[in-house]
């Protein structure tokens, strides 16, 4: 009973296809994409209110609407961009969503995964948006410039286009630095500096990648975790970039035999994670730092030392996979998951205050 626990709190059946969710910063509500039968897209917020969740604001866009994320608007506008299944990149206003304030056709394809950074507080910087889609483009876009975005990350000419499925920001700790981490079909990771406009950093982890997410986007680089289709999540110690082996790294196997669709951090606590699976179950990891984070090989160049990760609670919530989760910013603990059985969990995991 020391262990946290992960509690349903309540839950709100759907009557569309869900993919993703999304805390509103600095509220108890949460925002709710997807797709109707018809293939229109679906636009929803529910508010928490004396233990369950109601409708407050709803919206049906005329495309399937595939990802979202608050991340690089301000705390006080707290605008929403979305990605929709016709390549169109969107930003709307939660109080009117009618008209989107901004629009843009960013990919020829399906826009797969979404991030933003520069806003909420988060990241220093230009509010800014990255894109994949399974055009195999990765594209940055500021939402102040108009049609054209700020930079694109393509094969070279001749090489085959993947489909992009996971895109996360990092290292905006300064104006100067920043660096976008995609995740591709084939089990490619390219990690993009676009400070120098150039590829820092490339593997392959040999399975489709379903999740890339630093452990903060406003620091250092300081941890990176990749989730994969065939049950297996790596983390990598990004502090310490060795010429020829890269980052060091560990590979855990969870979920049994699931494909891990996500990780997400918790905002209060970097070190502490969730990962969500195609089996309907929710695992916790801790991060165990290693007593020093790097040593000298024998021609003097510096190499990571990994730690190790500790399950700290697991709990199967779902006959589906959940597809989507997101840990309020606001409220330590609090988080919510969406499903592929056309649900939304509010969910309650205690005792994370004494990690």
């Amino acid at each position: 009973m020391d262990k946290p626990q992960i509690i349903v709190h309540t839950q709100k059946s759907l009557n569309y296809s869900v993919f993703d969710t999304k805390w509103l910063p600095r509220s108890a509500k949460v925002v709710i994409l997807g797709s109707y039968p018809r293939g229109t897209g679906s636009l929803q917020i529910y508010e928490l209110c004396q233990g369950d969740v109601k409708l407050i604001t709803e919206s049906e866009k005329p495309k399937a609407l595939r990802c979202g994320t608050f991340g690089a608007s301000s705390i006080h506008q707290r605008h929403l961009a979305t990605g929709d299944f016709k390549g169109k990149l969107q930003i709307w206003d939660p109080e009117d969503l009618k008209v989107p304030i901004y629009s843009v056709q960013a990919h020829e394809q399906i826009i797969n995964a979404i991030d933003g950074v520069g806003g909420l507080g988060i990241g220093v910087g230009a509010p800014e948006i990255v894109t994949g889609s399974r055009d195999g483009l990765v594209r940055v876009w500021d939402p102040r410039q108009k049609d054209v975005p700020v930079a694109t990350m393509e094969p070279e000419e001749g090489g085959q286009k993947r489909d992009c499925w996971s895109v996360a920001f990092g290292n905006a700790y300064n104006v100067e630095e920043r660096c976008v981490c995609a995740g591709y079909d084939n089990g490619d990771v390219k990690l993009f500096d676009l400070r120098t406009m150039s590829l820092q950093w490339e593997t392959n982890i040999k399975n489709g990648v379903c999740s890339v997410e630093f452990d903060r986007k406003d620091i250092l680089m300081n941890k990176l975790v990749i989730t994969s289709l065939e049950s297996k999540f790596q983390v990598y110690d990004m502090r310490t970039q060795h010429p020829k082996k890269g980052f060091a790294l560990l590979t855990e196997k969870a979920h049994k035999k699931a494909t891990i669709w996500l990780a997400r951090h918790l905002p209060q606590n970097r070190d502490v994670f969730m990962t969500t699976s195609g089996s309907g179950s929710l695992n916790l990891w801790r991060y165990n730092y290693p007593e020093k984070r790097s040593e000298k090989d024998e021609d003097g160049h510096s190499e990571g030392v990994m730690g190790s990760v500790t399950m700290l609670q697991n709990v199967t919530v779902s006959e589906q996979p959940i597809a989507g989760f997101d840990w309020s910013p606001d409220k330590e603990g609090l988080c919510a998951c969406t499903s592929l059985d056309q649900t939304l969990r509010i969910l309650i995991v205690t005792k994370l205050n004494r990690l």
